[in-house]
């Protein structure tokens, strides 16, 4: 895999926005209960205008950030502080895909996960933080956002995501950060993901990396998966039905997910079909009684 590469304009530097001040609106918002009925009609055009958009889980797209302003620790601070601040070697992945990043210590700190790292700093040991687990090319583009405030990905301009890579990108920029607790970078890969038409085949790699690398309580990316094919599976399974059934094998969660939506559905619409016999059939004597006075 290439190794990315972060780009900072020179034309414009912009410094980076603190944690502790991030927007409230690039919060996940409250989710109510799963609307089946909303769901996209096709697997390339779901949602017209608002691609991967699902009812129930929309966070905002993300807007362009404000110019970037100093660390909560440090309100003083300037961009070129940051740029003047020790430079710091991260070791990303293992084996054939280990790959050394360098990065400023000071924007690496806005990263509650890795300042805990820069704490344990001395003098006598060099400034490294060994990150074997993590994705070379996501942690690229986590650099590349806390210089930037945005992030690109190869491929991106593509019309359909074919093989799911491009799905795959920016969820595992999600994960990581979540788990670097850099919200604002959260909510730009789930816009990102939402721009994206896909196969049913993407589909079905995309489903299985979420569902294996994020909480059972993620209604931000995850809900929206189980309750996009329960509405789709319809046909989507017979698209790719070996792909489908190999994963509902591999991750069971995933296909009781999906069959508990769908029973859901069904239980809905024969109590609404019951109600509405129970309705028509009370009419029935009202009118019978009036035309016997």
């Amino acid at each position: 895999m290439d190794t990315p590469e972060v780009q900072v304009a020179s034309s414009e530097i912009r410094q980076p926005t603190p944690i502790a001040q991030a927007p409230q609106d690039t919060q996940p918002s409250d989710t109510p209960d799963v609307d089946m009925n909303g769901a996209q009609d096709t697997v390339n055009d779901r949602n017209e205008g608002d691609k991967r958009v699902q009812p129930d889980t929309i966070l905002p797209d993300a807007q362009p950030a404000e110019p970037m302003g100093a660390a909560k620790e440090s309100p003083g601070l300037s961009f070129l502080d940051y740029l003047m601040s020790p430079i710091v070697e991260l070791v990303v992945g293992q084996g054939e895909n280990e790959t050394i990043l360098t990065a400023h210590q000071n924007l690496l700190r806005q990263s509650p996960f890795l300042a805990e790292s820069i704490a344990n700093f001395n003098e006598t040991n060099p400034r490294r933080i060994s990150l074997p687990d993590e994705n070379v090319e996501a942690f690229g583009c986590f650099l590349q956002f806390q210089y930037t405030r945005n992030y690109t990905s190869p491929g991106q301009d593509a019309a359909i995501d074919d093989s799911g890579e491009q799905l795959l990108r920016h969820a595992r920029v999600y994960t990581l950060a979540e788990k670097l607790g850099i919200p604002e970078l959260k909510s730009l890969a789930h816009s990102k993901i939402h721009q994206i038409d896909s196969t049913s085949s993407a589909e079905i790699m995309y489903a299985r990396y979420v569902y294996t690398h994020t909480p059972r309580d993620d209604t931000t990316i995850r809900r929206p998966v189980a309750a996009f094919w329960a509405s789709r599976s319809h046909f989507l399974r017979h698209e790719s039905e070996e792909e489908f059934k190999k994963l509902c094998l591999e991750v069971p969660e995933f296909c009781f997910d999906v069959l508990s939506l769908v029973l859901d559905q069904k239980e809905k619409r024969a109590q609404d079909k019951t109600e509405a016999t129970e309705h028509g059939t009370k009419q029935s004597g009202r009118k019978r009684l009036r035309s016997g006075i």
